[in-house]
């Protein structure tokens, strides 16, 4: 399907023997300090052993988790896009279009929840409904909705998730109507009306985040209009100005020019650089495709020499901010933490043995920072959404972000570790 490196392996029932693995979490850490930290997890470089009996039992307990979760929202939520658990109730908030169950489909078919499924599948054969005046976000709805149809129909080979994908794509492709090609952030799934959002730019992500989803339907379909429209996104970017491949976040669809005053890699930039390396692993037959390989490796050397820095005293490794025209934002959001995973599903495809060797490192620092967000400067056991990183104190939590919104960047990384 479309979410490179996920496990697919299929379960039976949680048996007898495997319910002590779904029961709550040990208490909370103790806190560590950045310096013991590295010295336990990443200098030492411990290795792990996990038996065959305590994977399964792990892998188990994940499988349980999700029909826990989804037990909740058929009960509560079926067919709305979130569930607000504490006050049982649905919540309409990508335009009411199934999203939880949608972008969902694909994880209870992995996971052998094939009951699961089939009531998934016939609300979106008898209860997905486009011909209604709704907007919705170009970007999140392509990659949630869209993408969560491709890929149901990908393992299922079911056509109506093909049909339903296409149908939806189709009311969706009017964001690309504007003077430069480049696609408005706000559509109207009725009739396909697409405008700018209300402060009149879009970002980096909401721009040039729907070439998989895209191209793959292109693919299925024979249709090539819907990977022209993708593609020509990144056509259009890749000559505009920027520093060594990193671009400043703010994209107007208007002028097609790029503008903005901070690099990132997190939020409203981060799959943008995502995108360039899975679309090329994805449609890397096709020579046309190579401008986004091309892509990668120069943002990749601009991020190594622009934005990566070291803690004091610790010498956690991070990605900092670039304000143009200044210096660096000693800042990173836990959306940076895809990056590893990234890092090292890329250097698996590098043919020069000293960038991938280069990169591997890279991805294993900063995974190791991205699990100190977790372990290290608090006792819950969970990462805020932001952290500072001050000379003398390492990483501290910012002061708006000490919450968690269960965001999966860390896991991906895990993955990738793993294999």
């Amino acid at each position: 399907a479309l979410r490179f490196g996920q496990q697919r392996k299929r379960g039976d029932r949680l048996s007898e023997k495997h319910t002590e693995a779904a029961k709550p979490a040990e208490p909370p850490h103790e806190k560590i300090p950045a310096t013991e930290f590295l010295k336990a997890y990443v200098l030492a470089k411990p290795v792990y052993s996990d038996s065959a009996e305590l994977s399964e039992s792990r892998r188990l307990a994940v499988k349980e988790a999700m029909r826990h979760a989804w037990k909740g929202y058929e009960a509560f939520a079926f067919g709305q896009d979130e569930l607000a658990p504490i006050q049982k109730a649905g919540k309409k908030t990508f335009g009411g279009l199934g999203a939880t169950m949608i972008d969902g489909l694909d994880t209870l078919l992995i996971m052998g929840l094939n009951e699961e499924f089939e009531r998934a599948r016939k609300w979106v054969e008898t209860e997905f409904n486009i011909d209604r005046d709704q907007g919705v976000n170009f970007f999140e709805t392509t990659i949630r909705i869209v993408g969560g149809l491709l890929s149901a129909y990908d393992l299922s080979k079911q056509t109506v998730f093909l049909d339903k994908a296409k149908a939806l794509a189709d009311r969706l492709r009017g964001a690309f109507s504007t003077p430069s090609g480049l696609p408005y952030s706000d559509v109207n799934i009725k009739d396909g009306s697409a405008k700018n959002a209300p402060w009149g730019w879009s970002s980096l992500s909401e721009t040039a985040t729907v070439q998989l989803e895209l191209n793959y339907l292109s693919h299925v379909t024979g249709d090539p209009s819907y990977a022209h429209l993708a593609n020509r996104v990144f056509e259009i970017l890749e000559p505009k100005d920027s520093l060594d491949g990193l671009y400043t976040f703010q994209v107007s669809v208007d002028s097609a020019s790029v503008g903005g005053n901070v690099i990132t890699f997190g939020a409203r930039a981060d799959s943008f650089y995502e995108y360039m390396l899975k679309t090329w692993l994805l449609c890397r037959k096709d020579k046309q495709f190579d401008m986004y390989r091309r892509m990668y490796t120069r943002a990749m050397a601009g991020m190594a020499k622009h934005l990566v820095k070291k803690t004091s005293p610790a010498g956690l490794t991070f990605l900092a901010e670039k304000a143009m025209g200044g210096g660096t934002i000693d800042k990173m959001d836990h959306l940076v933490c895809f990056v590893p995973g990234m890092l090292a599903l890329g250097a698996k495809e590098e043919a020069e043995p000293s960038l991938r060797e280069e990169h591997m490192r890279l991805a294993e620092e900063l995974a190791a920072t991205c699990y100190y967000m977790y372990r290290g400067n608090h006792n819950t056991g969970l990462a805020p959404e932001i952290v500072r990183f001050r000379p003398g104190e390492d990483m501290v939590i910012d002061q708006g972000a000490r919450h968690n919104l269960l965001r999966p960047e860390v896991r991906t990384f895990l993955g990738r570790a793993g294999n």
